[in-house]
């Protein structure tokens, strides 16, 4: 047994393909991130360790940089936590890299409440016929996509806004006010993305207001609907929740005391915008 004094707290990013697994959170029946990388914790330490993460994705979202902390008396190098893991996770789950944060005082580290920004990236292929090789990674959409209007209407949505008409039924934030500091929205031929990034996100957010951008995109409404929506607080006066399988966890922020070692590269190779440099 450690005592409090003794543990070490180890933050982790952790990238992942969301496709196969049932969600980041832990559940009865297996079959989430959480659970599988648990798993290869004890696999590769021989004790129980549990996990928390900066944001939990639901069933087929994926993540560029999910951030994990846990809790340790063991003692080993950085790397090895990195390569160690890896060892026992599958080809969809991988640990990118692990440092040490100081533990032990009432401001320590914690995965998701010292956040201070988090940045999504939604993936949309947007042409007549489906892609299989784009299934699951991208959110399809076949009808023609202008992206002109739906950056006017993303205008609408920076500031500090109650964004109940974009938050799913189940959401269980104690508010539904957050402040959403950018979005970009690029297109790079058939490949649209939607770049967000806020202070936090409710449940289906991003999904939903991505959702609505389509039909604005599309020519079914203009982008001033966009305000409609927000002003109206009314989550059935916006469009559909959309498909999970472009949305991507790209980034979590942290005040910069905590050095954490961000993937410096951004792997979505069809992304023509780099993610926000912030500390």
């Amino acid at each position: 047994m450690h005592s409090g004094a003794d543990l070490k707290r180890i933050v982790l990013g952790v990238q992942y393909d969301g496709t196969p697994w049932r969600g980041w959170q832990t559940q009865p029946g297996g079959g989430t991130v959480q659970d599988t990388l648990q798993g290869a914790l004890r696999k590769f330490t021989l004790t129980d360790i549990a996990t928390t993460c900066a944001g939990r994705t639901d069933a087929g979202v994926h993540a560029l940089e999910q951030v994990v902390h846990f809790d340790t008396g063991l003692d080993r190098e950085l790397f090895s936590w990195v390569r160690g893991v890896n060892a026992f996770l599958p080809p969809s789950i991988a640990v990118r890299w692990a440092c040490e944060v100081p533990h032990g005082t009432p401001d320590d580290f914690h995965a998701r409440f010292s956040a201070v920004a988090r940045t999504y990236h939604y993936v949309i292929y947007n042409h007549p016929v489906r892609s299989p090789l784009l299934a699951g990674k991208a959110g399809w959409v076949f009808r023609p996509l202008r992206v002109e209007p739906m950056r006017e209407a993303a205008r609408h949505l920076l500031g500090t806004h109650d964004f109940s008409s974009f938050r799913a039924a189940e959401c269980q934030a104690k508010s539904p006010v957050k402040t959403m500091h950018d979005i970009r929205i690029e297109r790079q031929g058939d490949i649209v993305v939607v770049t967000l990034r806020a202070n936090a996100f409710l449940h289906h957010m991003v999904r939903n207001i991505v959702g609505s951008l389509i039909v604005i995109g599309n020519g079914n409404q203009a982008p001033l609907w966009m305000k409609e929506i927000l002003e109206c607080r009314d989550r059935s006066r916006a469009a559909p929740t959309f498909m999970p399988d472009g949305l991507y966890l790209a980034r979590i922020d942290y005040d910069a005391k905590w050095a954490l070692p961000h993937d410096a590269v951004n792997p979505l190779p069809w992304a023509s915008t780099t993610l926000p440099a912030h500390a």
